[in-house]
């Protein structure tokens, strides 16, 4: 039987992992088992006794992981850093985001207006602070969050509103169908993230999941990190 590779990720990974999954599990001879998310409910997840293998969440989790004696300081490892972005519906023109004004002008003129959540994902705790600070977070019949930016994306693409307007991380709006990236989120509202890999400490496969942050971070995947977002 394949042994199983667990995995608790921020959403922000979860192109980089599929697009290296195949390769990985044909040579190492394993299944990947997947649980992509807000980065806050990913931790709640290992917290409550979830089975995991291997941590890829923002640097700030994975320190407070780490001192919290759940991870293995010794496998720590950045992947990449990770811009945040504005996502409009795929057949609507770009709109241009030069500027803080741009971006509030676009948003107040959104019928709606589609985030992870702002309690748990990093680009939504951001985005909503964005929010307040444009005097635009008051109207909750506009507001549409959802549990992380994947799905906050993928809700973007079905919605009814062709003028609906998104925010999450670019790796998330790159992954999604229906969507596109108009531009980043302007100064100085701008929120560039790092993303870091670590062995879980009660981790049952250990080797498997350092030889996965190998793969993650290795020279020879640069071009792939660089396509699903990463810098």
């Amino acid at each position: 039987m394949a042994k199983t590779l667990h995995i608790l990720s921020g959403g922000a990974a979860q192109g980089l992992v599929s697009r290296l999954q195949f390769d990985f599990e044909s040579g190492n001879a394993c299944a990947l088992a997947g649980s992509f998310g807000a980065v806050g409910a990913m931790k709640d997840k290992l917290l409550a006794g979830a089975e995991c293998d291997l941590l890829i969440l923002s640097q700030k989790l994975i320190d407070e992981l780490v001192a919290q004696g759940r991870a293995d300081a010794a496998t720590v490892r950045p992947v990449g850093l990770v811009k945040t972005g504005v996502a409009l519906k795929a057949n609507r023109d770009p709109v241009e985001i030069r500027s803080a004004d741009d971006l509030k002008k676009l948003l107040a003129a959104a019928p709606a207006i589609y985030f992870p959540d702002p309690a748990k994902a990093t680009a939504g705790i951001h985005f909503f602070k964005v929010l307040q600070s444009l005097g635009l977070a008051d109207d909750p019949r506009k507001l549409r969050t959802f549990p992380n930016g994947a799905t906050a994306m993928a809700e973007l693409a079905k919605a009814p509103e062709m003028d609906a307007v998104g925010c999450t991380q670019v790796t998330e709006i790159l992954i999604t169908r229906g969507v596109h990236l108009t531009g980043l989120l302007p100064s100085p509202h701008e929120l560039t993230t790092t993303y870091t890999a670590a062995v879980a400490k009660d981790a049952k496969e250990p080797e498997l999941a350092r030889a996965l942050i190998d793969a993650l971070t290795s020279a020879g995947n640069a071009q792939v990190r660089a396509e699903c977002g990463f810098g």
